[in-house]
């Protein structure tokens, strides 16, 4: 009998080879030109993945029908490949050897778990900006990171071994995205006699950054990309697709980054979170392939799911650049010209709504203090800051000529400062602690002596895929540092300097172009190959000025090139967190402070008292071209990424037992076998209703997976640094959250302990909470096993946005760890809502436009939620009763955002994975 599948079946040949493909102009259903390309590419996906069961004649006529207002139905999605990186890949690999375990318990052949599809693995999260500001800056964090991260590095050396379908690339090589990015992307695959779109899932929230070379791939949690691994497909709801048409040219005095931190704040204000965004328009054509991979990398801050550039000319030129073969590259021109996946500019597409955004527009931009979306033009920084310093802080502004309490004086005219009053000498570093407003510290320390105040930066660091990977902002920089050298001008000596290069590739041509010198000068040196401060790896701050700003109470920036800058993300002791694109990181780093408007403000002074306006330093467009040009080689690639899975000598030299059954070390502090499946049985407990719950927290809105699992350091005194304490770990070996990931013994004491975070049943700032029966406030974790020895079961309540931020499982997992049933929230963030789901905690939405607040609830009632026991069905309305001490009954009804009879399965299964093995399980019998 002829399937939908084969009569889409067609074969085309390139280079004189015969392949199968899914054609899109075959379908029996009609014409699809009016469609999205992303559209296009998840209709080939169900075409050619149907099955009849998992995938069927609905899913592809829900596609092949898509509408501008799509019908609120699930579709199927099998990635052709995932990605990961180690912070969150290191569970996942600690899970597939569980999952092993287990299997073996029950009598099967463990090495008959296997990734179903091939994975990447980039180690790109684990090293720190402990050294910096020298030539050694580089060789002594990659010391420090294999000698903190050895029993890690162990279990993925395992895996790059152990696991069929399964590559590390070692540390040292790169960011996942840079490396997906400008290598591992194919555009079209070539497998087993067939060419399809390249796709994938990543278990790192910006994975959308290869959107911009046309492949459709996204952020998943762990927990949906081990379901992926193991051949689950992924289920999501039919989506909108928002066509974003870009208009105009980028300015002279403006960036990529500038546009990008301007989108996501016209993006997030328009509201696409779930959704699919596509690029058309003119202005696309004036766009670099890496213009758009910065784009898409920041999808997760504007909060949809891709945002998708279709191949055209510029994506083959790019794929020519960076060293695709010649036949790779004919593929893809060749599929996407014959199967309806290639842009012209001509097209004439129905999208579900649109946001034009004219480039010409664009000033100079930065994002802060906490969120990406919070856009402030650069001209406006200086007064947003005392805006800022006088309402979440009450504390006064005064300019720096002003600021007298310090002692310090400044003649408004050379720049130059005088100090009256003693300084005693007698130590090494002495404070002078003033009492005005605004706050500022005397430093005096090893014949150096300088000022830190409210407002002054302490972190400089040019980090993250999002702008590393695009030679004109990095080139940029490295310019403007030589017109600055030029110019007699140096970093500020507070300022902790950083430079961690995306891959190998962008040394090569900054060292080509002898950039590194000038960005070197400015103590701009390389400090490792990895995400760093982006994602609070940012390493400690110099001790004295640790010890201002913690005495002190200031409120310090950071300058960053990255995406993120939630509460506690980049450091823990720095307030303030500004976006911004490379070369401003670079001007700000010169000033020292951000209260300063560089476009009219002198950065500083030369040696002989002229002012240095930012004007002067800024490299024209033309010659930022004139030097990518000359200094960016096709062999650069070639000679980077032919050797990219071999690792250094360190790597080679890890001692690891390749047997495909991991040994797990007991006394390992790092890696632990996950306890979500033992005593596994094969048979499910049915489903109960959740009765007499406590609050473990009560929170507002914009609550992110930083907020519930912190990545960052920790603490002694730290639920999480009390067990590693107990353990024989000393507090400078306790590294960082996200290092630990393949322990939950430390994940579960981590979650919900942010120092920022605001629980509204104590107040206690951090992860703190309250133990009602005895009245006493505790840290989350021994509050969540007080109640757990009582038998309690525990929610949490909070506002809109809940869960948003980086796709990280552990927030999920340690949520269900805690003995978290339920979480009742406004609204979700999608990975964090699916995750829960993947770890059997039912997400639930407050309706009627409720919430916590407009029902006066203050999380001290006992709540009971009735529904799940009996006829559970995607989006089944829920009955609450929370009961107050005083004896007040509250009723009030909730949406379950279980979507998906699959997710109703996983809630069931009390996870995804247990799902998995359990069908395992029944197969194999």
């Amino acid at each position: 009998m002829e399937t939908t599948k084969s009569k889409s079946l067609r074969e085309l040949t390139v280079k004189g080879k015969n392949y199968f493909y899914s054609s899109l102009k075959g379908l029996p259903y009609g014409q699809v030109e009016h469609l999205p390309f992303s559209i296009r590419i998840l209709l080939e996906n169900v075409l050619r993945n149907y099955d009849g069961f998992s995938i069927t004649d609905d899913h592809i006529n829900t596609l092949v029908n898509w509408s501008p207002t799509p019908v609120d139905k699930d579709i199927p999605f099998k990635p052709a490949r995932i990605l990961m990186q180690d912070f969150t890949g290191v569970p996942a690999v600690v899970d597939m050897a569980s999952l092993r375990a287990e299997y073996i318990r029950h009598g099967k052949d463990g090495q008959k778990i296997n990734p179903a599809i091939p994975v990447d693995l980039v180690i790109d999260h684990s090293v720190q900006v402990d050294y910096f500001g020298t030539d050694y800056s580089f060789n002594k964090n990659v010391e420090v990171e294999y000698e903190r991260n050895r029993e890690r590095y162990e279990l993925l050396k395992w895996a790059q071994n152990g696991l069929h379908n399964f590559t590390v690339v070692p540390p040292g090589l790169g960011i996942c995205h840079q490396v997906n990015l400008e290598y591992l992307a194919k555009g079209i695959i070539s497998r087993d006699g067939w060419l399809f779109p390249d796709t994938l899932v990543g278990t790192d929230s910006h994975t959308p950054m290869v959107n911009g070379i046309g492949v459709i791939g996204w952020g998943v949690g762990g927990i949906e990309a081990e379901a992926a691994m193991l051949g689950q497909p992924i289920f999501f709801t039919c989506p909108e697709v928002i066509g974003l048409k870009l208009t105009g040219k980028i300015p002279e005095q403006c960036t990529a980054t500038d546009m990008v931190l301007s989108i996501t704040k016209v993006l997030r204000d328009k509201g696409v979170v779930g959704k699919f965004v596509e690029v058309f328009g003119d202005g696309l054509d004036t766009l670099t392939v890496t213009d758009r991979a910065t784009i898409s990398n920041m999808s997760p801050e504007f909060g949809c799911t891709v945002t998708y550039f279709p191949i055209d000319d510029l994506t083959l030129q790019y794929m020519h650049q960076t060293n695709r073969t010649e036949e790779e590259v004919e593929i893809v021109e060749t599929y996407c010209k014959e199967n309806l996946l290639w842009r012209t500019g001509n097209e004439d597409i129905q999208y579900s709504s649109l946001v034009e955004f004219d480039l010409s527009t664009l000033e100079p931009t930065v994002s802060g203090p906490k969120r990406p979306q919070d856009k402030i033009l650069v001209k406006e920084l200086s007064k947003q800051f005392e805006l800022l310093l006088e309402k979440e802080y009450a504390r006064s502004y005064f300019p720096v000529h002003d600021r007298r309490e310090s002692a310090w004086l400044a003649d408004g005219g050379s720049g130059t400062e005088f100090t009256f009053g003693k300084v005693p000498v007698n130590t090494p570093t002495t404070y002078e602690v003033e009492k005005e407003s605004i706050r500022s510290v005397r430093i005096k320390h090893k014949n150096k002596e300088f000022i830190l105040s409210d407002g002054s930066i302490v972190i400089a660091a040019i980090t993250s895929c999002t702008n590393t990977s695009n030679p004109a902002v990095m080139v940029g920089a490295g310019l403007l540092a030589r017109n600055a050298v030029k110019r007699g001008l140096r970093t500020k000596s507070w300022v902790k300097t950083s430079l961690a290069p995306g891959s190998k590739v962008v040394t090569q041509y900054l060292e080509r172009s002898g950039l590194n010198v000038d960005l070197e000068a400015l103590r701009f040196h390389t400090v490792g190959y990895g995400c760093t401060s982006c994602i609070g790896n940012s390493g400690p701050l110099p001790p004295h000025v640790a010890e201002a700003v913690e005495k002190g109470e200031l409120i310090v920036s950071a300058v960053l090139s990255g995406n993120r800058n939630f509460e506690a993300r980049v450091h823990p002791q720095v307030k303030m967190n500004f976006l911004m694109s490379p070369m401003l990181v670079v001007a700000y780093a010169l000033v020292g402070r951000i209260d300063v408007n560089l476009m009219e403000d002198p950065l500083d002074y030369d040696p002989n008292g002229d002012p240095v306006y930012l004007r002067d330093i800024w490299p024209g467009r033309d010659e930022i071209v004139k030097t990518i040009k000359s200094c960016m080689r096709v062999e650069d690639f070639k000679q980077v990424y032919d050797v990219i899975f071999d690792g250094s000598t360190d790597w080679q030299n890890l001692k690891v037992n390749l047997d495909q059954n991991y040994e797990w070390d007991r006394n390992s502090t790092y890696i632990k076998e996950s306890p979500f499946f033992e005593g596994l049985t094969e048979d499910l407990q049915p489903l109960k209703n959740i009765h007499n719950a406590r609050v473990l927290l009560y929170l507002g809105d914009s609550v992110t997976t930083d907020h519930i699992s912190p990545a960052g350091s920790f603490k002694e005194d730290s639920a999480a640094g009390k067990y590693l304490l107990e353990h024989g770990v000393c507090r400078a070996d306790f590294n960082s959250y996200g290092s630990r990931r393949g322990n939950h013994e430390v994940m579960m004491r981590g979650t919900f302990a942010n120092v920022r975070i605001k629980n509204k049943v104590t107040d206690r700032e951090g992860g703190y909470s309250t133990y009602f029966p005895a009245n006493e406030v505790k840290t989350v974790y021994e509050t969540a096993m007080s109640y757990k020895n009582d038998g309690t079961p525990l929610i949490v309540l909070a506002g809109k946005e809940y869960g948003s931020g980086s796709s990280r499982d552990w927030a999920a997992k340690g949520t269900f760890l805690l003995g978290i049933k339920a979480v009742i929230a406004e609204s979700f963030e999608r990975i964090h809502r699916s995750n829960l789901v993947g770890m059997g905690v039912a997400p639930l939405v407050f309706i009627n436009g409720q919430n916590a607040g407009s029902l006066s609830l203050d999380g001290t009632e006992t709540y009971s939620i009735t529904g799940l026991e009996n006829d559970l069905v995607p989006h089944k309305i829920l009955d609450v009763k929370a009961v107050h001490p005083s004896g007040k009954v509250t009723d009030f009804q909730v949406e379950a955002r279980l979507d998906s009879d699959i997710e109703i399965e996983y809630y069931k299964n009390e996870g995804i994975l247990q799902y998995v093995l359990r069908e395992y399980l029944r197969r194999d019998n």
